[in-house]
């Protein structure tokens, strides 16, 4: 297949080469103009030449010529011979050579047998021999010349005449170049791209009708040939462009359908609400997306082997009887029992023609059913059922919409399950340590209330007033102590931050504090950061009341110093002037109240994500530091802040 490319570049070679040709010619033919101008000149001069010999050998000459006449005539013949020379041999550098012709080679050999006698007479005369020349040989000799120079004349003569034909060829060539060019441009490119804008101007006047004529197999016939199936396409689209509208209209409706679905159960099933409301809603919603006459959502017992069970935990318009029928089936019964067990994404069954009993649903009358498996993190929770009391076949896109809710579903239920058990843990975690707390200060209290009431009842016995003196007094300092952790411990567990900052809660219960014990406290806040989240704050404040209780029942201080560093890091530090105590001990838990509660504010430290460091020393004090870094809030603790 000659390409529109290939036939440009063929034309343009065939009239360089023709150019070039041309040109050359007219080079070769200047280039031979030039050398026989050469040798007219040097032809020409050789008459006056032949003049100066014949007047030397002129008979009225000496034949005893002086030295410098000998030498001159030498030097003419010389001359004469050099310049014949010249013209036999040509010279290509200036550029000097005969019109290659056999009549300019006979004349110039004529003229080179009339030099020789003339050349030998000059030898001799120049030798002091007496030797002369004729005037009818030398006018003879410079006729011959004369005849030769006219020859040359005429061959250039010929030759110009050729160069004219060649410069009047070269501007024929031009302008028949130029028409050719023209006509062959309007044919191969002009044409075609005239013939394409017109079926364009045809196509945008919605005429589809048009076809174009394929005239080659360049890039135009490629061009014409697809403009000609385009035509054809957007016929055969605008003829069926309102059915086509329709379908993708209906297309887009279902998708958007289908969208909506997602997104309003998807809404329905992010609100927090109890399991029975979730299930029952979501078996609203999807029985209607999907016209569904009933609607069921069961859940696989604990036991997940073979055998197990599958419970019907929420239904919408099922009968009683059908509830109270199937309230219970093993996981490898019909339909229902196969979705459960995970091994096919959706299973539709036809009732009519379904080969397993399904009695329950052929006494309601159902026709036809479908059973998804609730799954979640590669578990299968359960199964959701729809029924149908006319036989019905989903497509592929409302199958894999079934089976996304589903699924969205089995998140929701799990997310459930994990905020239960996460709540679980909270309780059990804040329930081990009220356990620890009261176990270490009432507790105690009350073991030593029990020590003393035994101790007064011997001394009552005895009838010892002095000793039942000392352990009623004992006794009531007792129970002013076990007062004293009671309402510490309430405060504890009322204590609760609903402000963005901690500094608000903080101030509230170092006033307490100071109010209670009489001790004095000085807070010193500095640095600013983001706030801590309410959860984290709660524990920092548990933190910082049982740093304080330890110095209200164990330091003996009366200055309490607690300072508030915000930054990346949050440092609170609690600083008292008490009595101090032996650090390097306090590891060593159930040694008395004050280590068991330095284990209680680690505990905490460690739930809050924080560290905790002790630092003191028997007579100089009790130094207590919190460090959290802000990087260890999670995220939901910071919108929750």
């Amino acid at each position: 297949m000659r390409t529109l490319s290939a036939k440009i570049i063929a034309i343009q070679v065939f009239f360089l080469v023709v150019a070039l040709t041309s040109i050359g010619m007219t080079l070769l033919v200047s280039w031979e103009l030039e050398g026989g101008a050469a040798a007219i000149n040097d032809a020409g001069s050789l008459r006056m030449r032949a003049y100066r010999l014949a007047y030397f050998l002129a008979d009225g000459v000496s034949n005893d010529p002086q030295r410098g006449v000998r030498e001159e005539l030498l030097g003419d013949v010389h001359d004469f011979e050099a310049v014949l020379t010249t013209l036999r041999l040509g010279d290509p550098a200036r550029p000097l050579f005969l019109p290659k012709e056999a009549a300019i080679d006979a004349l110039f050999h004529d003229v080179e047998a009339r030099w020789r006698p003339i050349r030998a007479a000059a030898v001799m005369r120049a030798g002091g021999t007496a030797a002369s020349i004729g005037k009818g040989e030398v006018g003879a000799f410079v006729a011959a010349i004369n005849e030769l120079v006219l020859r040359i004349e005429k061959s250039i003569s010929s030759t110009t005449n050729i160069l004219r034909l060649f410069q009047l060829g070269l501007v024929a060539l031009a302008v028949a170049g130029t028409i050719a060019l023209i006509y062959l441009a309007f044919l191969v490119v002009i044409g075609p791209v005239q013939r394409l804008r017109e079926g364009m101007e045809r196509m945008a006047r919605a005429d589809f009708s048009v076809c174009l004529p394929v005239e080659s197999r360049d890039e135009f016939g490629q061009l014409a040939r697809g403009f000609n199936d385009m035509a054809d396409r957007l016929r055969d689209l605008y003829q069926n462009l309102e059915t086509r509208v329709a379908q993708k209209t209906q297309s887009l409706a279902e998708r958007n359908g289908e969208l909506t679905a997602l997104y309003g159960i998807g809404a329905f099933l992010a609100e927090p609400q109890a399991l029975d409301a979730l299930c029952r809603g979501f078996l609203e919603r999807i029985t209607t997306e999907f016209r569904a006459d009933a609607g069921a959502v069961r859940f696989i017992g604990a036991d997940a082997s073979e055998g197990s069970q599958v419970h019907l935990f929420a239904s919408r318009n099922l009968p009683d009887e059908f509830i109270a029928e199937e309230h219970c089936i093993r996981v490898d019964a019909c339909a229902c029992g196969t979705a459960a067990s995970g091994e096919v994404p959706i299973h539709w069954a036809d009732l009519q023609h379904y080969t397993e009993p399904h009695d329950a649903c052929r006494k309601q009358r159902f026709a036809s059913l479908s059973a998804v498996p609730i799954r979640a993190q590669n578990e299968t929770l359960g199964v959701l059922n729809l029924f149908f009391r006319t036989p019905r076949v989903m497509s592929t896109g409302e199958q894999t919409l079934l089976a996304t809710l589903s699924q969205q579903l089995g998140v929701a239920v799990e997310n459930q399950r994990l905020v239960s058990r996460e709540k679980e843990m909270a309780i059990s975690e804040e329930r081990n340590l009220l356990a620890q707390e009261l176990h270490d200060s009432i507790a105690q209290s009350l073991a030593f209330l029990n020590l003393q009431v035994q101790m007064l009842g011997s001394a009552m016995k005895r009838e010892d007033r002095t000793a039942a003196q000392g352990a009623t007094h004992e006794i009531e300092a007792g129970v002013r102590e076990c007062y004293a952790d009671v309402r510490e411990l309430l405060l504890h567990f009322r204590t609760r931050s609903s402000h963005a900052d901690i500094g608000h809660a903080l101030r509230v219960t170092l006033k307490k504090f100071e109010q209670q014990t009489g001790i004095r406290v000085v807070l010193v806040e500095k640095g600013q950061a983001m706030p801590i989240p309410a959860e984290a704050q709660v524990q920092v404040l548990h933190i910082i009341q049982e740093a304080l209780s330890n110095v209200r029942k164990h330091a003996g201080a009366d200055t309490v110093d607690v300072t508030v560093q915000r930054g990346p890091v949050y440092t609170f530090v609690v600083r008292d002037n008490g009595r101090g105590f032996e650090a390097a001990g306090e590891a060593n838990p159930g040694e008395s109240e004050l280590h068991v509660g330095l284990k209680i504010m680690r505990e905490r430290a460690r739930r809050a994500g924080a560290d905790l460091l002790v630092d003191s020393h028997p007579g100089k004090g009790t130094c207590v530091t919190l460090n959290m870094a802000v990087s260890a809030f999670a995220p939901a603790e910071l919108e929750a802040a």
